[in-house]
């Protein structure tokens, strides 16, 4: 049986519009703030709205009407974790879009910002699993 959230996780489930990509950073914001860990919260805001982002796209560019579910949580009591659902066919691409292009940036941005991410597709249900992690301790070059 799995472990039941701890009081510190949210989930949140949305019709896959893109309205619903402010309640989804409300909702980290939320999160971080609760956890005293303001230091997080302009990237982890960033990469939610971005993994939220490409779900509801791949969604609505496919005809998807299943919902997107957003879960984020400690990965253990400095490591920030969030994923987002969909049922959309397909995978995300990482990719460098032209300058001029209005799109394609979201897994490049997370890429970059993330200590680490990934997209899985094993699990219940059908879809993929976009997820990424902020907080892990680094080297403070400074004192080198």
């Amino acid at each position: 049986m799995e472990d039941p959230p701890r009081a510190t996780d949210v989930s949140l489930v949305f019709p896959p519009d893109p309205v619903w990509v402010r309640t989804a950073r409300e909702t980290v914001r939320t999160l971080l703030a609760v956890a005293g860990r303001a230091d997080l919260t302009d990237a982890a805001l960033l990469l939610t709205s971005e993994a939220v982002t490409n779900a509801v796209n791949a969604c609505r560019t496919t005809a998807c009407t299943s919902p997107v579910t957003l879960s984020a949580g400690w990965a253990d009591p400095h490591r920030l974790r969030v994923l987002v659902h969909d049922s959309a066919p397909g995978l995300p691409e990482c990719r460098a879009p032209a300058a001029d292009e209005e799109s394609g940036r979201g897994m490049m941005l997370i890429s970059y910002g993330a200590d680490a991410w990934g997209v899985c597709t094993h699990g219940p249900g059908r879809g993929k699993r976009t997820w990424f992690e902020l907080g892990r301790l680094k080297l403070d070059r400074s004192s080198q």
